[in-house]
């Protein structure tokens, strides 16, 4: 399996600069923030909407790198969202090459959320982007079945589907037989990570964002992760590690560790 490099891995850098790390490090893909998030004070200002530089330098690694975009974020949909807000980051992502968009879902009113949901799948649609939708347990689509039901009623399999984060999965109280169960074509994307036994919810929020484990360091079946995902799905590795940005350990290192104990923790074991 190859992997994307997710942004969330390597916070501290540009969307340039994350291209330059995943080609370094051996990644086929990133999946990229399009712009800086206040919850990750140490993501770098940069601009991406409209003819900027950065934007002409992203572009321009992606396609002489030959690295993919598989995921743009963020796309978080609320009570109060306007889907046609959106247009901006959703032609930007287009004009990257991006394969699709990921949403999470915040409205507590679940007829409004499918409405809005819909729309802005009309919206992405148009732009030639997949959506998928990432079921969290602290948002108000909290499960894998929350998920398959939403995207189910808007009806576009194979464009419209979840993305299976291993951390939510897990921690939504999921197991992996469940995934078997689901249809190929429901299931756009998977995200790798580890993670140890759950501690108190209100601090999910934090080790989602900031501070996951390596795969080997965690409680995790990794391989049965892999194992049990449609054989043409894609994926990436999503680990924030909080603690080794504070220590200072370097962006690459950081990379090239994440990806090298993934590949190990999803190798079938070895016979004789």
């Amino acid at each position: 399996m190859d992997f994307a490099l997710d942004h969330l891995t390597v916070t501290d850098t540009t969307p340039s600069q994350l291209v330059r790390v995943a080609a370094r490090a051996g990644y086929r893909a990133v999946c990229l923030f399009m712009q800086p998030m206040e919850v990750l004070p140490r993501m770098p200002a940069f601009d991406i909407y409209g003819p900027t530089e950065e934007r002409r330098l992203t572009k321009a690694l992606l396609d002489d790198l030959g690295i993919g975009l598989d995921l743009a974020y963020p796309f978080t949909l609320s009570g109060r969202t306007v889907v046609e807000t959106f247009a901006p980051a959703l032609e930007t992502a287009a004009y990257l090459g991006a394969k699709a968009v990921n949403v999470l879902a915040y409205d507590r009113e679940p007829q409004r959320r499918q409405e809005v949901f819909a729309a802005f799948c009309d919206l992405a649609l148009a732009y030639g982007l997949d959506v998928a939708v990432e079921f969290f347990p602290t948002s108000q689509v909290r499960t894998l079945d929350a998920a398959l039901d939403l995207t189910a009623a808007y009806g576009a399999p194979g464009k419209v589907g979840v993305n299976l984060d291993l951390l939510h999965l897990v921690r939504s109280g999921a197991a992996l037989a469940d995934i078997c169960a689901v249809p190929a074509e429901a299931l756009l994307y998977a995200q790798f990570c580890d993670g140890g036994v759950a501690g108190e919810r209100e601090g999910w929020d934090f080790e989602a964002s900031s501070q996951r484990l390596y795969p080997g360091e965690g409680t995790f079946d990794l391989a049965g992760f892999a194992a049990a995902l449609p054989k043409a799905i894609r994926a990436s590795i999503e680990i924030p590690r909080e603690d080794l940005l504070v220590a200072g350990v370097p962006v690459d290192e950081r990379a090239a560790r994440a990806l090298a104990a993934t590949r190990r923790a999803i190798q079938p074991p070895t016979v004789g």
